[in-house]
C-alpha cells in the first residue's frame, strides 16, 4: 500500500503530470512522469475498462502499486508518476514486471 502522502490525488495533478511530463512506453504500461524536486515522489493509476472488467482491472491496479511501491524508498528526488495500464497488461501479465521496471529506470535517469 502507497502512503498516503505518495498518492496523486487530484484531476489537476494527473493532468499536469500527463501533459508536461516526459511519456516512456511499454508494451503493457505507460509511464508519465514530471520532475518536482520540491515536493516527495507521487503516484497515481489509470486502468481504463479496455484493460477488462473490474476483477481484471483491480488485480492490475494491485501488482502496479507493488511494484510502484517497492521503487519509492530509493528516490531522493520528488517526482509525479502517473501510471497507465494497457490492455496487454491483463493478457499478459508476466510483461507487467519487467515492462514496469524498464520504464522506471528510462524515467528516472
Amino acid at each position: 500500500m502507497l502512503p498516503a502522502a505518495a498518492r496523486l490525488r487530484s484531476s489537476d495533478d494527473f493532468r499536469t503530470t500527463v501533459r508536461r511530463g516526459r511519456r516512456i512506453g511499454r508494451p503493457t504500461v505507460v509511464l508519465h512522469v514530471l520532475s518536482r524536486p520540491d515536493t516527495v515522489t507521487r503516484a497515481g493509476f489509470v486502468v481504463s475498462k479496455a484493460v477488462g472488467g473490474a476483477v481484471m482491472r483491480n488485480r492490475v491496479k494491485r501488482r502496479l502499486r507493488h511494484l510502484v511501491a517497492a521503487q519509492l524508498p530509493g528516490r531522493t528526488r520528488g517526482v509525479d508518476v502517473v501510471v497507465r495500464a494497457l490492455p496487454a497488461a491483463a493478457t499478459t501479465p508476466q510483461r507487467l514486471a519487467g515492462d514496469f521496471a524498464s520504464a522506471w529506470q528510462a524515467a528516472v535517469a
